[in-house]
């Protein structure tokens, strides 16, 4: 579960960065709530 989500962020993050449309810090708070997500799964394990 929270692998998909931290893949989903990053691919959201991924299409934020190459298309011409750009959200501001709120792009890069989904790529640091995504690494979080990832480190917590790869610590709890």
């Amino acid at each position: 579960m929270l692998e998909t989500i931290a893949v989903i962020l990053l691919i959201l993050w991924v299409l934020g960065l190459v298309s011409s449309y750009t959200m501001g810090g709120f792009i890069h708070i989904l790529l640091v709530i995504a690494i979080v997500m990832v480190l917590v799964r790869f610590i709890g394990r």
